[in-house]
């Protein structure tokens, strides 16, 4: 039997017409608008509301063009916005370059947009970076025939606590209003009245409630929407800027870090397509002062007769190393989440070579024994472009959400399926205890459930990818059901940490089980290649403690000194394990930015920089590197880990032989990924459920922690702290307007939202509430936890 090879598929080339923009012929793809075509040949038309990410409007009619011929001999007798007008094949477009008709309307709407805005430009936030005044200047009149009375507003408007609008100021562009309705799908500000009176609205009792809001000020073309943050802070003229990737979360989002006199002064989205696009968080934008507080640490410190003391370097150096001296190999190393890619490999190369263990582990969070075996497995030494991306989020036939709600936990994620949800019509599955706002907004089926067994229930296929969070590790045997749905099916499968250096901290070996590049600690050959590229004898061969294991083995005696490096206990399963294993180890080292419950307990405590400070890589969820820039340079700023590690291995006698970020990176690079086998996903029983109610949580991207303090306009913008419960369990347990939850170790009061979406026997909780987290309650969601109404205890004497 013969078979017919198929011909060679070609893919076919979009259509295209060819259209002559001020004499210059240019083909273009069917449906290409004026604009675009006019930018592809370097010719910029004046425009307000236009914006490539947004749906045209011809709303501001700045961009006028003259256009003589439609393709078909015959012309449009006036002016038409080239922001709106698509080209076609044989059009001929005039621009104010060559046409005195086009340069006249633009000059006539600039003229018109002046009659009411206000020449305030010295003290505009915009003033120096605006398109109104540049465009004012280029092609507006030297001097103005209105000689009314400008329309005036009381300002500023607080449409949230974070954005003030200046009504006066505004051009009603609606790139404002279009942005959030298109792009994070929160249109809580609009146009409102008509004619001369139009102008932007707000709901009277609802803030502008959105978690991408500083994105309105940074794409308003004038002055009318600033930021709390920034307002009157500094001349755009004056600011140093540097670009940089953001720090608090694993998207990898491009920012653009602007300073003045040794001191950031805001933050904007920077522009990377393939990325952030030219979008960012509100997290991203403005929680950037966290460590401006009084609790900075800016020199080292020392126990003596119990006491922290200031010390000296050297004698700080003395100290640690004389502790790290006397616990030998019995010491463990959790570094948590905030770690460049290369501070991360400076401790997983300290810990092997320096302290001989391989007790060191980056997640300072929840999570269960299969982890480290899925992260190996298939995570762990991927390169970017041999997983998913987030081009292939849009391309997608099905996009399943586990574990994993993306509005919080990677907002940029978040609204790339938004978009291919609203412009492709992407089919996206959430799996989650209740549909959320995020979820709606990405016009996704909900699908409600809490445990691993849910994941048996999902369909998929070769065209289907499933995005698994690490809140997945909280339950056990769900990371297992998650990768035999992938091998089952065909899907691809892609693991998105909630934090930035996590990505980082995996490929660097920052884990008991692996080693740089994915090499497996039980795999001879790997441990091998490692100790020769380190030029050391041997590297130590049994998998170590993870974190919760060396905090109780510390509090056991089996575990005599543990380093730490940015760890909150409070993001712990058990916050009070943690404490009791820092109290009860004989010699604990942290290396931190600020003064914590871990530095009060640490017998030497060594200050180092902040990122803005120095330079470094994070690794976003594609694998896909970000450059970390310094910033600001200061001879005051303190050492980074890096140089704090070198420097202890130098007085141990035992040099790191890295020092800098680019020997960091050139080991890195040198050591590459593992090329050997990889360790199989182990498939473990579902943990099972019991109890009055389960537990369920996420932890919200404007929350308790201390990344997001110092900016008291950011937090107001935060979510309310609510209990959401289905109608029948408030019904079967009586609940009113707030209940009490209890676990073994603490119990907290919440009001109560009743959700019809949520399931039922279950109650959802943030994971960090301001005044406490899952780690204070001792409590991880899947376990049980008692849940009785406020009103019962009040009634039985109480103190609800």
């Amino acid at each position: 039997m013969s078979v017919q090879a198929k011909p060679t598929e070609v893919a076919e080339r979009p259509p295209s017409v060819t259209v002559t923009i001020d004499g210059i012929a240019v083909e273009v793809p069917k449906g290409t608008l004026v604009i675009r075509a006019a930018e592809m040949i370097g010719i910029a038309i004046p425009r307000f509301c236009d914006h490539p990410l947004l749906d045209p409007v011809g709303a501001c009619r700045q961009c006028m063009v003259e256009v003589p011929d439609m393709g078909n001999g015959r012309g449009m007798p006036k002016p038409q916005a080239s922001c709106t007008l698509e080209c076609a094949d044989g059009m001929k477009v005039a621009t104010q370059r060559t046409s005195e008709k086009a340069e006249k309307a633009q000059r006539g709407m600039i003229e018109l947009l002046l009659v009411n805005h206000p020449l305030d430009c010295p003290i505009c936030d915009k003033g120096g970076e605006c398109p109104l005044q540049n465009q004012a200047m280029s092609t507006g009149n030297g001097e103005s025939r209105f000689d009314g009375l400008k329309r005036t507003y009381p300002k500023p408007v607080n449409v949230s606590a974070q954005i003030l609008l200046d009504r006066e100021r505004c051009v009603l562009c609606a790139r404002c209003t279009r942005f959030s309705e298109q792009i994070s799908g929160d249109p809580f500000i609009a146009l409102v009245e008509r004619g001369a009176l139009q102008q932007i609205g707000r709901y009277e009792t609802e803030p502008y409630d959105s978690y991408f809001s500083g994105n309105v000020v940074q794409i308003c073309p004038v002055g009318a929407l600033t930021s709390a943050a920034y307002r009157f802070q500094s001349r755009p003229f004056d600011l140093v800027s540097t670009p940089v990737t953001c720090e608090h979360c694993a998207s990898g989002c491009q920012l653009r870090t602007d300073h003045r006199h040794f001191q950031v002064k805001r933050r904007l989205a920077g522009d990377l397509p393939e990325v952030n696009e030219e979008w960012n968080c509100d997290r991203g934008r403005f929680a950037f002062v966290s460590g401006r507080g009084s609790d900075r640490l800016t020199y080292p410190l020392i126990r003596e007769n119990g006491e922290l003391r200031p010390a000296s370097w050297p004698e700080a150096i003395d100290a640690a190393v004389a502790g790290l001296r006397r616990i030998g190999t019995s010491a463990g190393v959790v570094t948590g989440g905030r770690l460049t890619l290369e501070a991360a490999y400076a401790y997983s190369k300290f810990a092997r070579t320096v302290l001989g263990t391989n007790n060191v582990d980056f997640r300072a969070r929840p999570h269960t024994s299969e982890e480290a075996e899925f992260l190996a497995a298939l995570v762990a030494g991927r390169r970017l472009g041999e997983g998913v991306t987030y081009a292939d989020l849009e391309t997608a036939a099905k996009v399943i959400c586990v574990a994993f709600e993306p509005e919080d936990e990677s907002p940029i994620v978040f609204l790339r399926l938004r978009k291919a949800a609203r412009k492709k019509k992407l089919a996206i599955q959430v799996v989650s205890p209740y549909r959320s706002r995020g979820t709606e907004k990405m016009l996704a089926e909900h699908v409600p459930a809490i445990g691993a067994e849910a994941i048996s229930g999902l369909t998929a296929d070769a065209g289907t990818i499933i995005l698994v969070g690490e809140r997945a590790a909280q339950t056990q045997g769900m990371l297992s059901a998650v990768a035999e749905l992938a091998a089952r099916t065909g899907a691809r499968l892609a693991w998105v940490p909630r934090r930035a250096g996590d990505r980082g901290a995996i490929e660097a070996g920052c884990l008991p089980n692996l080693l740089p590049g994915g090499r497996p600690v039980a795999d001879n050959a790997a441990r091998v290649d490692v100790a020769a590229s380190w030029g050391v004898d041997r590297l130590p061969a049994g998998e170590g403690l993870d974190a919760d294991s060396q905090f109780a083995a510390a509090s056991d005696g089996q575990l005599k000194g543990l380093i730490v490096a940015g760890v909150e206990p409070a993001d712990f399963a058990s916050r009070d394990a943690v404490l009791a294993g820092l109290e009860a180890a004989e010699f604990v080292l942290s290396l931190e930015t600020r003064a914590s419950e871990v530095t009060e307990r640490a017998d030497v405590v060594l200050p180092v920089a902040l990122l803005e400070t120095h330079a470094g890589t994070f690794l976003n969820w594609e694998h896909r590197p970000g450059p970390v820039e310094a910033v600001v340079k200061s001879r005051h700023t303190p050492m980074t880990d890096l140089r704090i590690l070198a420097a202890l291995a130098d007085a141990v006698g035992t040099p790191l032989g890295i020092r800098t970020v680019a020997s960091a990176q050139a080991e890195i690079a040198e050591l590459g990924v593992w090329e050997g086998p990889r360790p199989a996903t182990p498939v473990l029983p579902t943990a099972p459920r019991g109890g009055e109610v389960t537990l369920t949580s996420w932890r919200q991207l404007i929350d308790g922690s201390r990344a997001n303090d110092g900016e008291p306009a950011l937090l107001e913008t935060a979510r309310p702290v609510v209990a959401r419960v289905s109608p029948a369990t408030a019904e079967r347990l009586g609940l009113g307007a707030e209940l009490r939850l209890s676990s073994a170790t603490g119990s907290h009061d919440f009001a109560v939202v009743t959700d019809p979406s949520m399931v039922d026997d279950a109650v959802w909780i943030p994971g960090n509430f301001f005044d406490g987290s899952l780690g204070t309650l001792g409590v991880v969601p899947g376990e049980a936890v008692t849940v009785v109404p406020a009103s019962e205890l009040v009634s039985a004497g109480g103190n609800a």
